[in-house]
């Protein structure tokens, strides 16, 4: 019985050592991300990653307004435009919260609708929430066009401290990119669920399985994100 024993107890193989160790642990972790698909664990950390850039970006922008000597300029007057001869402060920026704001609504609604399996609807969901990006993006354009006409830039600006012409192009630009990208993206996966891509499993760029909407849930992790991280940037750089 004892040499029955022996012979039936599995000797661990030794873990290799160095990066080859790391590996071979996590590809044989049957825990690890159970359950859970690749795409959107993928996403996750990317968003992960993500989230410390935009939040040394604030941190980074936050540490030069409260230790430069030179008076800040006020957002209510340096985002303030000219209407039917009223200067009305941060209007634009208002529309550019309420459109973000509406088209993470309506990518809930896709991402719904994809659970549904209904086709039609969640592309027509995806491509508003596109249309509202775009309009957010072709604001921030305006927005950017205004103040680079009244001096506004890296270096310096006419309202006082140097360092706001920097931290505005900086943050506002990479999280435009983000949108832009996002947008982009949002018309490639609804024209792909329009077609009926994932209903059939035709094989191609970003089709998952037959039958699975997954892509379109990660899309609305993506787009969210980026929403979220508008409130953070309309709080900080807009309202302090």
């Amino acid at each position: 019985m004892a040499e029955t024993a022996l012979t039936n107890t599995v000797v661990p193989h030794p873990r290799p050592p160095g990066w080859q160790g790391i590996v071979a642990d996590w590809s044989s972790d049957q825990r690890a991300f159970k359950n859970v698909p690749w795409g959107k664990a993928m996403m996750w950390i990317f968003l992960l990653s993500d989230t410390f850039i935009f939040g040394c970006f604030l941190l980074a922008y936050m540490t030069a307004r409260m230790s430069t000597t030179v008076p800040w300029p006020n957002p209510s007057e340096v985002f303030a435009l000219e209407i039917a001869g009223h200067h009305i402060p941060l209007i634009l920026i208002a529309i550019m919260t309420f459109v973000l704001i509406s088209s993470s609504g309506t990518m809930a609604m896709a991402v719904n609708f994809g659970y549904r399996r209904d086709r039609v609807k969640t592309a027509i969901l995806m491509l508003v929430t596109a249309v509202l990006g775009a309009a957010f993006v072709g604001m921030q354009a305006f927005e950017w066009t205004k103040l680079i006409m009244e001096g506004v830039r890296p270096w310096e600006n006419p309202w006082g401290a140097a360092q706001f012409g920097s931290s505005f192009f900086m943050i506002t630009g990479f999280h435009g990119t983000h949108v832009t990208f996002g947008v982009i993206f949002l018309i490639i996966i609804a024209r792909k669920v329009w077609r009926g891509d994932f209903d059939h499993g035709r094989r191609g760029f970003f089709t998952s399985r037959r039958g699975n909407y997954e892509v379109v849930e990660i899309m609305g992790l993506y787009w969210h994100f980026v929403d979220l991280v508008w409130v953070f940037i309309f709080a900080f750089f807009y309202l302090w």
